[in-house]
C-alpha cells in the first residue's frame, strides 16, 4: 500500500500562486510516477501534471502548460506542484496519485493510477 497526503491548498485571487505538496509513504519500493489530477463539481477528473521516477520527465495537461510546474524530491518521497498565474477555472479539488505503470501514455488517465490522496481544495477568485 502507498499512502499519499496532500498539503498547500487554499484560496487565492486570480493571478496569484499556490504550491501544493504530496508526501508518499508505505510501499514505495521500485520506480513509480507521481501525478496530479483535479476535479470540480459536475466535471470529470482532469489530468494536471505528472513526473517520472527520476524527475527527468514531466508531463502537463494543456490547460496548465506554461503556468504550472511539477517537481519531485526522491529522497523525501515528495512531489510539488507550483501553480502560477492562477485562473478562476483552476478552482477544483486537487488530488495526488501514484502509478507503477511505465508507459508514458498511461500517465494522462486517472484509470491508470492505483493510489490516491484525499485531495486538497484550491479556490481562485476573480
Amino acid at each position: 500500500q502507498v499512502q499519499l497526503v496532500e498539503s498547500g491548498g487554499g484560496s487565492v485571487q486570480a493571478g496569484g500562486s499556490l504550491r501544493l505538496s504530496c508526501a508518499a509513504s508505505g510501499r514505495t519500493l521500485g520506480s513509480y510516477t507521481m501525478g496530479w489530477f483535479r476535479q470540480s463539481p459536475g466535471k470529470e477528473r482532469e489530468f494536471v501534471a505528472a513526473v517520472s521516477w527520476s524527475g527527468g520527465s514531466v508531463y502537463y495537461g494543456d490547460s496548465v502548460k506554461g503556468r504550472f510546474t511539477i517537481s519531485r524530491d526522491i529522497a523525501k518521497r515528495t512531489v510539488h506542484l507550483q501553480m502560477n498565474s492562477l485562473k478562476p477555472e483552476d478552482t477544483a479539488v486537487y488530488y495526488c496519485a501514484v502509478t507503477f505503470q511505465s508507459y508514458s501514455g498511461s500517465f494522462y488517465s486517472s484509470a491508470n493510477y492505483g493510489y490516491w490522496g484525499q485531495g486538497t481544495q484550491v479556490t481562485v477568485s476573480s
